[in-house]
């Protein structure tokens, strides 16, 4: 899809130097993939270990293996 973006021309040479890409079109598809990757470790943070719903698998006895180090 093409998109017209106004994009301010110090912004956008401080994100080629930063990430070494040149191509414009490559820069923004970087810049949207890292945003969407944050914002998923961001709400994964937000969990902080805790998740209501879930519910703690059943641990089966005898199915762990002794491995002897000697």
């Amino acid at each position: 899809m093409r998109t017209t973006l106004h994009i301010d021309d110090n912004l956008l040479r401080r994100a080629q130097d930063a990430s070494g890409i040149r191509d414009k079109a490559a820069l923004v598809h970087a810049g949207l993939n890292a945003l969407i990757a944050s914002k998923a470790f961001q709400r994964l943070a937000s969990l902080s270990g805790a998740e209501p719903r879930l519910r703690v698998a059943p641990r089966r006895p005898g199915r762990r293996k002794t491995v002897r180090i000697d």
